[in-house]
């Protein structure tokens, strides 16, 4: 599974341990601090839909999007019952997609529950994507459910509010911008302590903070147009079942910049706090 991910470039050493779950314990890099180039972290939660399959995997569509070298990367699809590594000489976390439900409560999902809300609670930067999003909400005790407004798809505008004017990634993003979106469910109820960041027309928690490095983005910054058309043409039969136009809905699509500029922020902010703790 994961007995090689940084290979011979070497920037973190790791070999089984024991644990709750089978894990990779880091050792100590061999000049005793975390080098500039730590690896990310990417969870994976489930597969895009098979018409966009040929773009790749979600993990690859993340790192393209975060401008991270394939040297960077290391990634556990969890779906399929690989085990989640210590975080010991990781940079950071980027939990993705999936067609699943956290309702649901699959076994894989709430073991990366128990995971994620021990990563935030230590203070280990993380970054959730749409179910990634709602899947760190659930871990720190907010509630996920169907969202009352319906399906959110395709290229929707998000709000940002007055708490986002402090926050390190999004204090420098303009008041509005464009994100893409296909959700179903959505964090109803935010966990205690989080800051909410911004909001949509149909979802009032967009994004959130928990403590100082814990991310949740309803949104996928990871989408380019392409991604969002074929995603909406592959739903198009549930979207006119649910009274949805889904020419308009295509025809409605745009690059979304601002939004892959968060996730971009947060892998830098990432690198640079592990450069300090190392």
């Amino acid at each position: 599974m994961l007995e090689r991910p940084w290979e011979q470039s070497t920037v973190v050493y790791v070999r089984p341990c024991e644990g709750r779950f089978f894990t990779l314990c880091g050792l100590p890099h061999p000049t005793g601090t975390l080098p500039l180039t730590a690896p990310f972290l990417i969870v994976e939660t489930g597969q895009p839909v098979a018409s966009m399959r040929r773009h790749g995997a979600f993990p690859h569509w993340i790192r393209v999007a975060s401008g991270l070298p394939r040297e960077r990367v290391v990634s556990v699809n969890v779906e399929a019952g690989e085990s989640l590594p210590s975080t010991a000489g990781l940079a950071g976390v980027i939990v993705t997609g999936s067609g699943a439900m956290v309702t649901e409560r699959r076994d894989w999902s709430e073991a990366t529950a128990a995971w994620l809300g021990d990563a935030a609670r230590a203070g280990f930067p993380i970054f959730g994507i749409c179910y990634g999003h709602q899947l760190l909400a659930h871990a720190l005790g907010g509630e996920v459910g169907d969202n009352p407004a319906g399906r959110e798809m395709g290229t929707y505008e998000i709000e940002l509010l007055p708490p986002a004017a402090d926050d390190v990634l999004l204090a420098p993003m303009p008041e509005r911008f464009a994100v893409q979106l296909t959700h179903q469910q959505s964090v109803l109820k935010a966990p205690e302590g989080a800051v909410v960041l911004a909001r949509s027309e149909l979802d009032p928690i967009q994004a959130f903070r928990w403590g100082d490095n814990a991310w949740g983005v309803q949104f996928h910054p990871e989408f380019s147009a392409t991604h969002m058309r074929g995603y909406i043409q592959a739903r198009k039969v549930a979207l006119q079942r649910e009274g949805l136009d889904p020419a308009a809905m295509v025809a409605n699509v745009a690059a979304t910049p601002e939004g892959r500029r968060v996730m971009r922020r947060f892998v830098h902010h990432a690198t640079g706090l592990s450069r300090v703790t190392g």
